[in-house]
């Protein structure tokens, strides 16, 4: 009789067929399915050969193969597929079995399928997945949520299979009830988008503000990867602007076409930012700029009707690498603080108890914002569990303190050479309005009570009481309710 097969896996893409190479690496036999059934025929002929697998041609199979309880991981496009594949293997488990939706859906569909799951018996959990196609095969990190009940059955696979830090921790822990882990991975990818662009920012000033090549940056970046900003698109960025391309000679880099794509986790993070009422404009500038980039052909008609600055880069060219070294690390830590005070506010809102600093410890290898000071992160969350922003932590205000200097010079630079920043910049003013004991919302909120009563509260009062002024003498004594939509 054949063996069951420890844990079953249905999406044969990238992500799916790298999960089960590493799953069977582990010592776990594994059951395989694609829509496609021709593709588990090729994968058990090709990477899979001779590996503890079973190959499956349907539901059925797939399901009669696994050892009970049943554990199935589906790694499927977001959206209705999930649901659909959801519904067509629902019928076939059994009360207490395992599915788990691995791919980078919404969290709020993740909610809705852990309740609809739990009708049927069946214990959902919606897991984030980040490192791409080298972090799938090697160790990823790992973000599941939804039905607690399952931890104890998944937990062992995937821990194994799971990133490992220096003191051989894995980089997968629960996070918490119904769609906590998505969410999680939403805003590490909301923070990746933050990251992504700053590095950008970067190359941007140094290619077109110094007329640096691929070739001058590329140690660069390399240097910097052996440094504080030591991570994981640090280091993909000196690989990047080393690779030649060989039907040109020039550097890969200098041919792409700089339009962006997005797969709409940035964009859901922005959006939950303004639902929770939460600053997260670094992130949100991020998916703009990649919007801005989109309109390719726009840019290029209005390349010659704008005007901007002449003349260029006027300085020391290495005193201010060394300042934009020092903008990238303090504007990162700003991306990373707004991504925290996003996850604080949902905790509080959805009753999640999210555990902050093992967020910071699962992201500490395998993913994509892999950094050396995740674990300055994870200190800080441990020093203080309360921590309202990650930039009243000692380590992360001494640090901007530090950087700030240069950081302010390489934003003004940019300005005066009219080479856009956005992240870089927004990063600033967002930290200069946090550390901002007086902004001009006084002045906002008079506004709004002038034409549309909308009430304000006084500094010589208690908080929560609201008053109204007839700034015309013609309005009367009636306001608003006050409230916040």
């Amino acid at each position: 009789m054949t063996k069951p097969a420890d844990i079953g896996l249905i999406g044969l893409a990238v992500m799916g067929e790298n999960l089960v190479l590493n799953m069977e690496s582990k010592g776990f036999r594994v059951a395989c399915f694609n829509r496609s059934v021709e593709k588990v025929d090729a994968f058990l002929a090709g990477r899979g050969k001779d590996r503890n697998l079973i190959g499956c041609h349907s539901l059925e199979e797939l399901v009669s193969s696994l050892s009970q309880p049943r554990k199935i991981m589906m790694m499927v496009r977001a959206g209705k597929p999930v649901d659909d594949l959801m519904n067509a293997l629902t019928p076939l488990l059994s009360a207490g079995d395992v599915l788990i939706d691995g791919g980078n859906s919404h969290y709020p569909d993740t909610v809705r399928r852990c309740q609809t799951a739990a009708e049927r018996g069946v214990l959902f959990v919606g897991a984030g997945v980040s490192g791409g196609e080298e972090g799938a095969l090697n160790g990823p990190s790992l973000m599941p949520g939804g039905a607690v009940e399952a931890w104890p059955l998944i937990k062992p696979v995937f821990q194994a299979i799971a990133a490992k830090v220096a003191d051989n921790q894995p980089c997968c822990e629960w996070i918490g009830p119904d769609g906590s882990g998505h969410f999680v991975k939403m805003v590490h990818n909301g923070i990746e988008y933050g990251d992504i662009q700053l590095v950008s920012e970067a190359y941007h000033l140094m290619s077109q503000g110094l007329g640096m090549t691929a070739k001058d940056m590329q140690p660069i970046f390399e240097s910097w990867n052996k440094g504080i900003l030591d991570s994981y698109l640090i280091e993909i960025t000196a690989d990047i602007l080393g690779k030649t391309d060989p039907a040109t000679g020039h550097p890969v880099v200098d041919i792409i076409l700089d339009t962006a794509g997005q797969k709409g986790t940035g964009k859901w993070t922005s959006q939950v930012g303004l639902d929770l009422g939460v600053a997260i404009p670094q992130i949100a500038e991020a998916v703009f700029a990649r919007s801005i980039s989109a309109i390719k052909d726009e840019r290029i008609a209005a390349s010659s009707v704008l005007k901007g600055p002449r003349g260029g880069f006027i300085g020391d060219r290495d005193e201010f690498i060394k300042q934009l070294h020092d903008a990238v690390y303090a504007a990162k830590i700003c991306s990373y603080a707004q991504g925290f005070q996003l996850l604080r506010a949902a905790s509080q809102e959805y009753n999640w108890h999210l555990n902050f600093g093992e967020i910071a410890l699962m992201w500490r290898g395998g993913c994509i914002i892999r950094a050396r000071f995740l674990d300055d992160i994870k200190k800080a969350f441990v020093a203080r569990p309360d921590l309202p922003n990650l930039l009243l932590a000692p380590f992360f205000n001494e640090a901007l303190a530090v950087a700030q200097t240069a950081w302010r010079h390489v934003v003004k630079t940019a300005v005066d050479m009219g080479i856009p920043v956005p992240a870089m910049n927004t990063a600033l003013t967002y930290y200069d309005g946090y550390r901002c004991a007086r902004l001009p919302a006084n002045l906002l909120q008079a506004m709004r009570d002038y034409f549309g009563a909308h009430t304000y509260e006084r500094i010589d009062r208690p908080r929560g009481e609201f008053f109204h002024t007839n700034w015309t003498g013609k309005g009367g004594d009636t306001s608003s309710t006050s409230y916040n939509a």
